[in-house]
Parts: C-alpha cells; sequence; structure tokens
C-alpha cells in the first residue's frame, strides 16, 4: 500500500497501529487462538510491513489478519475474502476520523470472532466470484468480487463451493 501524494496529515492514523496492537494482545490472550508474525509484501511493488495473524484453534472460526502499514494504517483480512484497508485513502479532503476507523477495526473483528462472517464462492457466465457477509453487534455488509480461476478452485476444493459459516472463536477457559 502505497502513500498518497494528497495526504500530509497522515500521522494522525499511527493510533490505528496502537489500537491494533492492544487488540491483538487482547484477543491472544482471552481466545484460544495461535498467533504468527512475519514480513510480508501486500503488493508485487510494496515494502515488506510486519503481519500478525491470529488463527484459531478450532478449524471452524475464521482466521484474522493484520497488515501494519508505512502510511500508517493497516489492512485488514478476515476469513478468506473479507479485506478492510484503514484509512480507506488517508489524503487531507477525505478526512477519515481516526476514532471512526478505530471503531470500524473492532466492531468488524468482534463481529468475526463471534460467528458473523459468512463467505461462498458464486459461479457466473463470466467467472467465479466471492460473496461475503459479515453481521455484528455495530455492522451489517456485503461484498462481492471476481476471482482468477486458480483462487476459484482453491476456494473449491477449500470448501467454500457451499457458503460457509464462520464459527465463533473459542475462548480460553
Amino acid at each position: 500500500m502505497r502513500a498518497d501524494p494528497h495526504a500530509t496529515g497522515t500521522a494522525r492514523f499511527a493510533v490505528l497501529h496502537d489500537a491494533a496492537e492492544r487488540l491483538l494482545d487482547d484477543l491472544h490472550e482471552h481466545y484460544m487462538v495461535e498467533r504468527r508474525e512475519s514480513k510480508e509484501q501486500l503488493g508485487p511493488e510494496d515494502a515488506l510491513v510486519r503481519m500478525v495473524r491470529l488463527i484459531p484453534r478450532t478449524p471452524a472460526a475464521g482466521p484474522l489478519a493484520v497488515a501494519f502499514t508505512d502510511s500508517p494504517g493497516l489492512m485488514v483480512r478476515l476469513g478468506r475474502w473479507w479485506a478492510e484497508v484503514l484509512p480507506a485513502c488517508g489524503c487531507d479532503a477525505c478526512g477519515e476520523d481516526p476514532a471512526e476507523l478505530v471503531g470500524t477495526l473492532r466492531s468488524q473483528v468482534d463481529a468475526l470472532i463471534e460467528g458473523g462472517l459468512w463467505e461462498r464462492v458464486r459461479r457466473g457466465v463470466g467467472g467465479s466470484w466471492f460473496e461475503t457477509r459479515l453481521i455484528g453487534v455495530e455492522v451489517t455488509a456485503r461484498r462481492e468480487g471476481p476471482l482468477t480461476s486458480r483462487d476459484a478452485r482453491d476456494a473449491r476444493r477449500g470448501g467454500f463451493a457451499a457458503p460457509v459459516q464462520w464459527a465463533p472463536w473459542p475462548r480460553r477457559s
């Protein structure tokens, strides 16, 4: 994720890194998940960024991945296809509120850990599409998009030909 040349006040988004760090620590402490950290590229021309994955100990529950971008911002992935870029733009004209973005992060992650993420692959005339729905206390949203033939094949092999309702995360005792 590259920095926007029209974004001059991006330092205000540094609170996203702090909030994500606290959230990841809290989830790791209270839920039965494996925490994996790595450096990864988000795109072919992007620099390496820190990636933290929380993988529930039960395969029926959806994973969470958070990339800490240099802008500063976050790339959040819930389950297989739900992706959220915070901030979406970061330019001065958009005026995204960091506090609202922290709320978005929390509400989407809460919906995931409560079992509110649903995903599937649809076949159409023009190819295959993913479809996702995220439903929680503070979020109700739906997204869809095209899949490459390879991604569609991998998804069907992974059981996504039929809708998948991710299970709630298991709590620690």
